[in-house]
């Protein structure tokens, strides 16, 4: 079956969507997600970070601090009446040297009332679809999660490229939800906002995670230094009615992750929350389309890179395919405005190599034509010809001549008639397709053009349409080459049929024009004028086994040849005789 272009892009779609289904090329993907979805817009000015930063480490010593400090910090903010307060750091257990500071944490924790602290899970390294199970779990120690009005996990799952791009909006633990620190902070802003909230608005994927619409880069929201904060600097009532992040923000507590608008510069686990966060306070959510949907959308670019290819030619069909793809991505970022992911990761790898496939499939399959053609009409007319007609297109179909100095050969075979008195007319076909080959063969050899069989005789013109520097000579060696050949045949018929055949040839040079000759339904590449005449006038003057020159040729070859003057002999159509020599070899 021959292979077609429909083949091969059905080969890469079929490919594509397989690898779609395994997820091969989702770094693609996100690369797409990253580059043209992703917005930056403002950051929420509901959402306050306190920092625990280099500046704060330097005025209460190295981490971790003692605990009436965090005491301290959650005194003082409730007295500016926060929505809600939240530790993106973990008290995993009680204090050994200092009992009295956990009792002043939890004090402070009980008396707010609205403080969340965070729990980390532990899981298994490959976890299946569906709700995640956690193999165990680092909580605050208890007296302080008692004290805490909620907790939430802070596990960060990044992608396979460290990106996070995902929040995992809970996770089992003993047969319970635990939900995300994110999502409780949320629901209990909201719920202080006299509005009951419900996890059914998450658009939650197989893992039970949720995209992230990430507001912008690193420090795009407010920090304020946590000494700051203590020192009087920032008063409490700046954090009325806000959600008040704490947490670190210094690269040593190893707490930084890259993000798709900066993967370069880290973004702080806090800051992930926040920009979690306002995605839930603005309704921000995105659902991603079903792999279905996606692999629907992947057969219609493939459809449309399909009808392109074939409907036009290959610069017209690359512009659209380039069209095409603008158009998927700006699509795409449109789609994603209104809350909807589309993989183009996928769509625009398969029309970019659909693309380079089909210039490779165009160019083989031109190379099998040409290499067809120039087989199949090689043998009716000359190679060059054949390969003149397929560079030149049309325009090589042209009726028209031009006008050339060449060189022309005529050669017959001597003692055809009476062998075909004797032979079979298979037999007769068989020894004239040997004598005409060899013929054939040694135009070729020496860079000539057959121009035609003429029954059982030959003609061939040199320095058309290949120009030749010493067309003469070519056409000299050619001739010698076919006499020696034929002297082969010749013992083989003399073996066979008691007697054999000769060549009679005939070389002249001189203007003539070539070219497209005859009708437009019907036409032969030739040449014609006078030279033709002449060197056909010279063969049927040949005797077997003699090559004669003109002396046009004979001047031009003199050094390189030897050749014994014959005279001057008239022929049909001249009034003036011609000097002829017979070619009796090489020098």
């Amino acid at each position: 079956m021959k292979i077609k272009l429909v083949h091969m892009i059905a080969l890469l779609t079929a490919l594509a969507v397989f690898l779609m289904y395994r997820g091969t090329l989702d770094t693609m993907d996100y690369f797409f997600q990253d580059r043209f979805m992703q917005k930056e817009s403002a950051a929420d000015t509901r959402i306050a970070i306190i920092a625990i930063d280099d500046e704060s480490v330097n005025d209460f010593g190295s981490w971790p601090w003692n605990r009436s400090v965090h005491a301290q910090l959650v005194d003082t903010l409730e007295e500016g009446e926060p929505a809600v307060i939240a530790f993106d750091v973990t008290f995993p257990a009680s204090s050994a040297d200092d009992p009295s500071s956990d009792e002043a944490l939890i004090a402070a924790v009980s008396n707010a009332g609205n403080v969340v602290m965070p729990v980390i899970g532990t899981f298994a390294s490959s976890a299946k679809q569906g709700t995640i199970a956690a193999l165990s779990i680092s909580e605050p120690f208890p007296a302080l999660k008692e004290a805490a009005a909620a907790v939430g996990h802070i596990n960060t799952i990044p992608d396979r490229d460290r990106v996070v791009r995902k929040s995992l909006y809970s996770f089992a633990n003993n047969g319970e939800d635990v939900e995300s620190f994110s999502w409780t902070i949320y629901k209990m802003f909201m719920e202080r906002s006299g509005k009951r909230v419900n996890a059914d608005m998450l658009p939650l994927d197989a893992f039970g995670q949720f995209h992230i619409p990430y507001t912008g880069r690193p420090g795009q929201y407010e920090a304020i230094p946590y000494s700051a904060v203590l020192g009087g600097e920032v008063p409490a009532d700046y954090f009325k009615d806000r959600i008040v992040l704490i947490g670190p923000y210094a690269t040593g507590f190893k707490d930084d992750y890259p993000t798709p608008l900066q993967v370069k510069s880290l973004m702080y686990g806090v800051e992930i929350h926040a920009n979690i966060i306002q995605a839930l306070l603005e309704g921000d959510l995105k659902q991603e389309l079903d792999w279905k949907w996606n692999a629907l959308i992947l057969l219609i670019a493939a459809a449309l890179a399909y009808f392109l290819f074939r409907k036009w030619n290959m610069a017209i069909s690359f512009l659209s395919v380039t069209a095409i793809i603008a158009l998927f991505v700006i699509g795409s970022s449109y789609l994603y405005a209104q809350g909807y992911i589309v993989s183009i990761g996928y769509v625009v790898p398969l029309l970019i190599i659909s693309c380079i496939v089909v210039v490779g499939f165009h160019y083989v399959e031109e190379l099998l034509e040409r290499r067809r053609v120039t087989d199949i009409f090689g043998r009716y007319v000359a190679p060059e010809v054949v390969n003149q007609i397929l560079k030149n297109g049309e325009e090589g179909l042209k009726l028209g001549g031009t006008r050339r100095e060449l060189t022309v050969l005529f050669v017959d075979i001597r003692g055809f008639t009476p062998l075909s008195e004797k032979a079979e007319p298979e037999e007769i076909v068989e020894i004239l397709n040997e004598y005409l080959d060899l013929a054939a063969n040694c135009i070729f050899k020496f860079d000539g053009t057959l121009d035609k069989f003429i029954g059982d005789a030959a003609m061939a013109i040199f320095n058309a349409p290949l120009l030749l520097e010493d067309h003469p000579m070519r056409a000299v060696e050619a001739a010698w080459a076919m006499k020696e050949g034929s002297a082969e045949l010749e013992r083989k018929l003399v073996e066979r049929f008691g007697f054999g055949v000769k060549f009679g040839l005939g070389i002249h040079t001189g203007p003539a024009v070539f070219g497209n000759i005859g009708s437009r339904s019907r036409m032969d590449y030739t040449a014609i004028g006078d030279t033709v005449n002449t060197a056909a006038r010279l063969e049927s003057n040949a005797k077997p086994g003699q090559i004669i020159l003109s002396d046009a040729v004979y001047q031009a070859v003199k050094d390189r040849a030897e050749a014994r003057s014959l005279g001057e002999i008239k022929v049909k159509g001249k009034e003036q005789g011609i000097l002829i020599y017979e070619l009796e070899g090489l020098k």
